[in-house]
This record gives C-alpha cells, sequence and structure tokens, in this order.
C-alpha cells in the first residue's frame, strides 16, 4: 500500500506540473497580436519615439523586462492598448539571402583541377591561407589580401576553382549569380547587397563568391536609363560594403568574369579586388592533364594515346575536354561496351569540337561579311 502510495503522489506531481505548464501555455496564447514598430530615438532609460506600422510616431514607455539593448532603427512589438515596447524583434532578412549559403562543401578539389598550378596557389595563399594561418599576415605586419578577380574564356575553371576553396577551407561559403542582385523595384538590389554582407559578417569567417559580376560590375556611362541607374545604385553599395568604412572583418571576397573589359574600374582597384588572376585556356601539357583527370574513372583500352586527343584539340577549354571525355563514354554505352577505343575519344572529340566552331562569333560574323 505505501508504495502505491508514492506511485500515486509522483503522477500526481506530474500531472500538476503539466497542467501549470498548459495553464501558462493558454496565457500566453490569449495574449492579444502585438504591433510591428520601429524605434526612431532613444529618449531615456524607459522612454522611446517609436513609428508604428500604420504611419504615426508615438512616445511611448519601454518594459523593464527587455534585456536587449535598445537602439534606434530596431524593431520592436508593441502593446496594441497602450503601444508600450514590450520586446525587440531581430532585423529582417530576405530570404533570398540565406538561400545564398551552401550548406554542404562542394565535392570538387584542386586534385580534380588540371593546368592551372599557378592559379591555384595564387588562390589559395589570398583567400585559404588568410583564413587558416592569420598569425603569419600579423606577425609580417601586413593586411591580407581581400578579394580576388578571376577572369578568363567561358569553361576555363572559374567557377570549379572556387568550388575547390569552398572545400579547402572550414569557412561558410555563400554564392550568388551577378544578376541575382537586378531587382525590379528602387533600392531592393542595393539592400540584398548590404544584407549578404551582415550575414557573411555574423557567420565569418565567410567566403561570398559572385559568379557574372560584369551583370552588376559594368562601367558606369553617362545618359543611362532608369534601369541602368538602379543597376549602378546596386554597384555603389557593393564598392560601399567591398571597400567602406566599416570593417568586413573575415569576409573574403571572390568574384569571376569572362568580360574583364566592361567592368568599372573602381572595382579594379586594389582593396577590393587584391589579386587579378587570368584562367587562360589550356595548352597541350595542361589538357592531357584535364583529359586524364576526366578519364581517371573509365575503363580505357591500353592503345589509348591522350597525348595525341590534346594535340588534336587546339583551343578547346576544360568545359570542352570534359565533354569530350563524356561523349566517348556514350559511343562505347551506344556499342554496349564498357571500354574506351582510340576512336571513341576520336569522334568525340571531332564531334564536340564541330559544336564549338559552329557556335563561335567570330564565325557567324565573317558568314555575314
Amino acid at each position: 500500500m505505501e508504495g502505491e502510495k508514492r506511485v500515486i503522489e509522483n503522477q500526481k506531481l506530474k500531472f500538476e506540473r503539466e497542467a501549470r505548464k498548459l495553464r501558462s501555455e493558454l496565457e500566453r496564447l490569449r495574449v492579444g497580436p502585438m504591433i510591428v514598430g520601429t524605434i526612431v530615438d532613444v529618449l531615456d532609460e524607459s522612454r522611446v519615439i517609436v513609428k508604428s506600422s500604420t504611419g504615426p510616431r508615438f512616445v511611448v514607455n519601454v518594459s523593464q523586462f527587455i534585456e536587449e539593448e535598445i537602439k534606434p532603427g530596431s524593431q520592436v512589438g508593441l502593446n496594441q492598448q497602450s503601444f508600450a515596447v514590450m520586446s525587440v524583434l531581430p532585423a529582417p532578412k530576405d530570404p533570398a539571402v540565406f538561400g545564398m549559403e551552401i550548406e554542404e562543401a562542394p565535392s570538387a578539389n584542386f586534385n580534380q583541377i588540371g593546368g592551372l598550378d599557378t592559379q591555384i596557389a595564387e588562390i589559395r595563399e589570398t583567400v585559404e591561407l588568410p583564413l587558416k594561418r592569420p598569425d603569419l599576415f600579423e606577425a609580417v605586419g601586413i593586411e591580407p589580401p581581400k578579394g580576388v578577380l578571376l577572369h578568363g574564356p567561358p569553361g576555363t575553371g572559374k567557377t570549379i576553382l572556387a568550388k575547390a576553396v569552398a572545400n579547402s577551407t572550414e569557412a561558410t561559403f555563400l554564392r550568388v549569380v551577378g544578376s541575382e542582385f537586378v531587382q525590379k523595384y528602387i533600392g531592393e538590389g542595393a539592400r540584398l547587397v548590404r544584407e549578404l554582407f551582415e550575414l557573411a559578417k555574423n557567420k565569418s569567417p565567410a567566403i561570398i563568391f559572385v559568379d557574372e559580376l560584369d551583370a552588376i560590375g559594368a562601367r558606369r556611362m553617362d545618359g543611362a536609363t532608369s534601369g541602368d541607374r538602379e543597376v549602378q545604385r546596386t554597384l555603389m553599395q557593393l564598392l560601399a560594403e567591398m571597400d567602406g568604412f566599416d570593417a568586413r572583418g573575415e569576409v573574403k571576397i571572390i568574384a569571376a568574369t569572362n568580360r574583364l573589359d566592361m567592368l568599372d574600374p573602381a572595382l579594379m582597384r586594389p582593396g577590393r579586388f587584391d589579386r587579378v588572376i587570368l584562367v587562360p585556356a589550356p595548352n597541350r601539357d595542361a589538357r592531357a592533364s584535364i583529359l586524364g583527370i576526366h578519364t581517371a574513372g573509365m575503363r580505357l583500352d591500353d592503345a589509348v594515346d591522350l597525348g595525341r586527343i590534346a594535340d588534336a584539340t587546339e583551343g578547346a577549354s576544360g568545359a570542352d575536354l570534359k565533354a569530350i571525355a563524356t561523349e566517348a563514354g556514350m559511343f562505347a554505352i551506344r556499342e554496349e561496351r564498357t571500354v574506351i577505343y582510340q576512336n571513341d575519344l576520336e569522334q568525340a572529340a571531332s564531334k564536340i569540337l564541330q559544336k564549338v566552331k559552329v557556335c563561335e562569333p567570330a564565325d557567324l560574323v565573317q558568314q555575314y561579311i
């Protein structure tokens, strides 16, 4: 009987705790919704000027239970009847900015990049080394480089270089395409740039990769249209964030473009992009190395000579060489084979390079002439 009594008393205490918890939750749900307002000015510890979401400004009291610091510009929750400040709300962030963060590091690494040893060394010492060994720069007494601009023809490996840096560092990686900053309404693009850098500072060390920078970084011209002026406002916000009054901290920038000649001179100066790295089309040895990387997982016949394919693909980019390896595999699949022969690679090279030649703008111009 005594044992059963203790069990029943323990159950009673458990049910009483659950009842109290449910009553407090019920009271919390009964509280009316709060009005969202913005702090305009702080008068003293207990009074502030707020601007409600409906427009008017009020001098209101501040709840004594608020522990966060209240500053002008902060968003707060106001009591519906007295407009007293009841809570401090977090700063709003655009969902598109949070979508720019890459949760999982890309699988690319520097071993998968062929023929760009000089470029790999430069980007590692500019981006990776300051994040991993900041003590070296403090010992020497210099500031580490802030940004890297990769430029060169399409398909030469600019994006995969950025992916490899993201994989080799433990930093937060934020990826954005330049055209995503071009918005419909005035000021929206500049706001996205500002919130992107705020997110990077909060999650530092961080790397921001801006692909196709020429979409917003084009040279400013006189007589621009209203759309061009909005792009220029976004560019000016980007310039201010890259090298303005506010310190960037451990935030590095990597940008890529195919049109270096179109970029605004203000973007190119040291302090914004300290290194401008050319990623050229691969030479003969680099092409052989790239073919070796892309065919490493394929079953090649013993008579396959990748050097001959490299000699026959003059002017091909890294993306073209990857497509050649893939197309050679497709030739084998059509014949239900698992071994790749020299003839497969040669036919694939002829097919892919013919496509590239047809798409060359110079050839189209020549036809019209």
